[in-house]
């Protein structure tokens, strides 16, 4: 018993060291947990066989005698991984396909014109993470008295801020030495990062923040929310600024059905990083300037499970009639000041091709399908990347815009260096249809390019010159457009707008002009003719 006694204390305190640095929720719906007491199990086990090795040979004292039978404690083990998975077939789609299904509620009844306003080029977040992550660096390096104790995180949420679309993240200690030497001042800024205009600043904090992802022991910020919460199971971590630019980690609260299924998002803890106090609300309750309430991982898991069993369970592996998922990818879209998530919608059968779109308020998860059939978003890329195959730009992910009442991919062509050197307008519908314009013209002069509703007026040493014959020429009108199609003596293929030039409908079959162009493509824009 004497022995028993002392592994039991010994297990407790290697338990609570555990705990301290491993920090489970304890909470019986979270995997982690019975991960945790299984550790704990085997603690247990060790210690006490190591202790009793010797009586073990004899009389087997690990084991206690219960109606005959002799009982290890590490037989636990087995029970409680079979446990868990007894309940969570329960728990599964095949006997609640109704309930994954209807996780979130998606309104199919609505119009894409009706609903995303016309796009306004001055509100457009063109920078993704990628190029916001080298501007920040960029201005944290001009920082002498900063770089050498601080990096800058990656988190970069996207947020709205007072009507300006904007990525914000803080700068992190640089190392362990640097948190104890500064954590007395803690960390007194962050970068935001304009995803319209691209201008990055640090803003310099009055106070430091206290408690961030890099500090260490009772300052971390996992460890402080934990034994604030011991129960409770966290999503994702954002840090977002509220109106008045004051920062905060906002931290959803997930619970779960059975242990670790149909996660979902019931309340919110707004954390102040200054002093460690916090709030818990529920998700309803969110104030407007909140904008992650909602992780982009976990919504797109619940229209998955949205999209594969409204019909039953069987259905998504038999007969898969309406079975839909979403598109590998997303972006976001800024409306109403709020953040809406964007993905595409596409039958389970593989193909190269959407039904269709969503949009997810990630402030209150209020979801609407639109149909609109039309590419995917990684052909659209590809065809843009096509464009300008002798460049070998790469493209971003496309943002989704209402481009003339129609939706319309944008998508910004980057060089090696991360460096955006073109814009591409595609058809969602018809992704074959895609117009580059050189980004130095400006996101305007694109788009007027892609219509062909205005003249451009380009710089000459940025143009390509040649002069051509004419094989072919005709006339097509395009959402009220007059464009020229021409093939030459090459057999190349060339666009242009009646904007360029008012000599066009003039022009007949083997005459020569001369043309210049900023980049020859499958079908290469004519932007001015000679």
């Amino acid at each position: 018993m004497k022995k028993k006694i002392i592994s039991l204390i010994c297990t407790i305190i290697i338990g609570l060291l555990s705990f301290y640095i491993f920090l489970p929720a304890i909470n019986i719906h979270s995997l982690g947990f019975w991960i945790f007491v299984m550790y704990l199990i085997m603690i247990y086990s060790v210690i006490a066989f190591s202790s009793s090795i010797g009586e073990l040979l004899k009389y087997n004292s690990l084991n206690i005698k219960k109606n005959g039978f002799k009982f290890n404690i590490i037989f636990l083990i087995p029970l409680i991984i079979l446990g868990i998975i007894i309940v969570d077939i329960i728990g599964s789609p095949i006997f609640n396909a109704s309930k994954y299904a209807s996780r979130i509620t998606i309104d199919e009844n609505k119009t894409f014109a009706d609903d995303v306003k016309p796009v306004d080029f001055t509100k457009l977040p063109l920078l993704d993470k990628d190029s916001s992550q080298k501007l920040g660096d960029r201005v944290m390096g001009q920082m002498s008295e900063l770089v050498s104790q601080f990096n800058v995180s990656d988190i970069y949420t996207q947020i709205n801020y007072n009507d300006s679309i904007i990525r914000v993240t803080p700068l992190e200690y640089a190392s362990f030495i640097k948190w104890i030497t500064n954590k007395k001042d803690g960390v007194k800024g962050y970068i935001t990062v304009n995803s319209v205009s691209g201008e990055a600043k640090l803003t310099k904090l009055n106070k430091g923040m206290k408690y961030v992802p890099s500090a260490h022991f009772g300052e971390l910020l996992s460890r402080k929310l934990r034994f604030s919460y011991p129960t409770d199971i966290f999503g994702r971590i954002s840090f977002e600024i509220d109106n008045e630019g004051n920062p905060y980690w906002i931290v959803p609260v997930i619970t779960y059905k059975w242990v670790g299924l149909r996660a979902e998002v019931t309340d919110l803890i707004i954390f102040n990083p200054f002093d460690g106090s916090s709030k818990k609300m529920k998700i309803e309750d969110v104030p407007s300037w909140v904008d992650m309430a909602y992780s982009a991982d976990l919504i797109i898991e619940q229209v998955d499970d949205w999209g594969t069993f409204r019909s039953g369970f069987f259905n998504s592996i038999f007969g898969q009639k309406n079975v839909v998922n979403t598109t590998e990818g997303y972006n976001y879209l800024a409306m109403n000041d709020d953040i809406y998530l964007y993905t595409g919608i596409t039958s389970i059968v593989a193909d190269e091709s959407n039904l269709g779109f969503i949009l997810t308020n990630m402030r209150t998860k209020e979801t609407v399908f639109y149909a609109a059939p039309g590419a995917e978003e990684y052909s659209a890329m590809a065809s843009a990347e096509g464009a300008v195959q002798q460049m070998k730009y790469t493209s971003t992910f496309p943002l989704l815009i209402n481009l003339n009442n129609k939706p319309t991919y944008l998508v910004s062509l980057k060089d090696a260096a991360g460096l955006v050197k073109m814009y591409a307008f595609i058809d969602v519908a018809d992704y074959q249809k895609v117009v580059v314009t050189d980004a130095s013209k400006g996101i305007e002069a694109a788009a007027k390019n892609y219509l062909g509703d205005a003249k451009i007026e380009p710089r000459e040493n940025d143009l390509i010159s040649k002069t051509i014959t004419i094989k072919s020429i005709k006339d097509v009108s395009i959402n009220g457009n007059t464009f020229f199609y021409i093939v030459d003596n090459d057999n190349k293929k060339y666009k242009v707008s009646i904007n360029v030039s008012d000599e066009l409908p003039f022009i007949k079959v083997g005459s020569t002009i001369k043309i210049g162009y900023s980049v020859e493509s499958e079908i290469t824009n004519i932007i001015k003719i000679y």
